[in-house]
């Protein structure tokens, strides 16, 4: 029922989209995003990254939009209403919208065509394991000098316990050494692809 009610709220001016991702961290993405040509965010939700990583892509980029939108008990997801609709007021380059999992996504044609990526954030499944598959697919998709950057990534300051991602983040791909870590915004990890 809330899914619903915010859909109202916002369509009529009520309520704003939801995110998760704080200001400084969609700040942080879009100053890496800018001027990228080929960009994936894996895990749109509502489409408030995805509005942003659009503004600020170069004007012939492409951008896939990657989300299963599960429906809800209606038939309908509501979130992907609202994510179309937001993201469509940024006309600028082209978005692709792909309704699949990160690991899904990975092998779809138009994927694959249009790899190597320059940019990609990575915010669906926060588990150990749907940040593994994510990143065992994703990761050599991502061109020299390219960005990845990934959320709940790390423990933020004052933050209590840490997701699945977290222990992957710290196990497998803080000791990746085709990456480096650039920059680290609260509990968003940016890396470039040596």
């Amino acid at each position: 029922m809330y899914s619903l009610m915010h859909l109202i709220a916002w369509r009529i001016g009520l309520s704003d989209v939801d995110t998760w991702t704080r200001q400084d961290e969609i700040a942080c993405l879009a100053r890496h995003a800018a001027g990228r040509t080929r960009l994936a965010e894996i895990g749109v939700w509502q489409g408030a990254t995805t509005r942003r990583l659009r503004r600020a892509m170069a004007s012939d980029a492409m951008l896939f939009a990657i989300d299963p939108y599960p429906p809800g008990r209606l038939g309908i997801s509501y979130q992907k209403i609202i994510a179309h609709r937001e993201v469509a007021r940024v006309p600028n380059g082209a978005v692709i919208w792909i309704e699949q999992t990160g690991v899904g996504a990975a092998t779809d044609p138009s994927v694959k065509a249009a790899a190597p990526f320059d940019f990609v954030f990575i915010d669906g499944d926060h588990t150990y394991e749907a940040l593994q598959g994510d990143w065992t697919m994703w990761s050599p998709m991502i061109a020299p000098a390219g960005i990845v950057a990934l959320h709940d990534s790390v423990l933020p300051p004052g933050g209590g316990a840490g997701a699945g991602s977290m222990r992957y983040f710290a196990d497998v791909i803080a000791r990746d050494d085709r990456f480096e870590v650039v920059e680290t915004v609260h509990s968003l990890s940016v890396l470039r692809r040596r």
